[in-house]
């Protein structure tokens, strides 16, 4: 042994920043063995159990498990394996954590009471898989029906809503509201409604019979009013509505009083319902997607504000 250098464990100690009743605790575990004794019965090291103790520190701080550092050290795993299956688990842990994130931050702008975090929880600790099962027996409870149009099923499937794995705050809210509103038998009903009709291109009575180019007028001022985020509630919508039932009550040879503003509303009202409405927003939010202003509906705007126009 004397052309071999050995190492006590103050030694190794210094050389690798562990403490020593550390290095003492990886020699009593087999991890790193002694080389041998000296005379008098201390644990001396060679160079080999150096790299050995030095490659353990390294992967201790990566987070990897002492079992199994032993068996890359005695070779049955490779540092290249143990390194992937690691990183992978590692990925797991970070989705995990930047959803709560995620929670947590809704949780501090909404102030929300304890019920509403729970169900916040419960719903984003869903998986990929459990989250798409819900919404697949929605589908199934909207359009699982011998009368359900292929054409409507295809649309609202190929708009599936799917929550990312680092969702933003404003997903998280999304995906709860969404997954409440996808479990209410009433809204089912109304989806399955409104989008046979969508789907079918068919056309109000309204439309058909105001003609294209007050439909195209219509949209046009309305858009630009939701894009000036003019409330429908509000005063500044009151020129817009006046002028847009006065053009309507032309066509239809009608008075534009508060009667033919409600048959105006209760027209519009046949194809979009807010809540279906609310639901295509929401699934925007959740996929990420950019929300284009000539693709957002008009009608409810036009209803709201027609509605409070009357109640004025």
């Amino acid at each position: 042994m004397s052309a071999t250098t050995l190492f006590s464990i103050g030694e190794l100690a210094r050389r690798t920043g562990l403490p020593v009743r550390t290095i003492r605790f990886y020699s009593d575990s087999g991890v790193v063995a002694p080389t041998t004794r000296s005379p008098a019965g201390y644990r001396l090291y060679d160079l080999d159990a150096l790299l050995r103790l030095e490659l353990l520190r390294t992967l201790r701080e990566l987070g990897l498990d002492l079992a199994t550092i032993q068996r890359v050290l005695d070779r049955e795993l490779s540092v290249a394996e143990v390194a992937a299956a690691h990183a992978d688990a590692m990925d797991v842990r970070i989705r995990v954590l930047q959803l709560r994130r995620s929670v947590l931050r809704v949780v501090a702008g909404r102030g929300s009471d304890p019920e509403e975090i729970k169900l916040m929880h419960r719903l984003t600790q869903l998986s990929g898989e459990e989250r798409r099962r819900l919404i697949d027996d929605f589908l199934e409870g909207t359009f699982g029906t011998v009368d359900a149009d292929p054409a409507a099923v295809a649309m609202v499937r190929a708009a599936t809503p799917d929550l990312p794995d680092d969702p933003s705050s404003e997903q998280v809210a999304a995906w709860v509201e969404l997954a409440e509103l996808v479990g209410d038998e009433d809204f089912r009903a109304r989806m399955r409604r409104t989008a046979m009709r969508q789907a079918a291109g068919r056309t109000l009575d309204i439309e058909s019979e105001a003609g294209e180019e007050l439909m195209e007028f219509t949209r046009r001022k309305v858009a630009e009013a939701m894009e000036s985020g003019i409330d429908p509630l509000g005063n500044g919508a009151v020129p817009a509505i006046d002028d847009l039932v006065q053009r309507f009550a032309e066509v239809f040879a009608r008075t534009p009083d508060a009667e033919f503003r409600d048959w105006m509303a209760q027209q519009f009202e046949e194809a979009h319902d807010p809540g279906v409405d609310r639901y295509w927003r929401l699934v925007w939010s959740v996929n990420g997607w950019q929300v284009v202003p000539s693709l957002i509906p008009v009608y409810p705007w036009l209803i709201q504000a027609l509605r409070n126009d009357r109640a004025a």
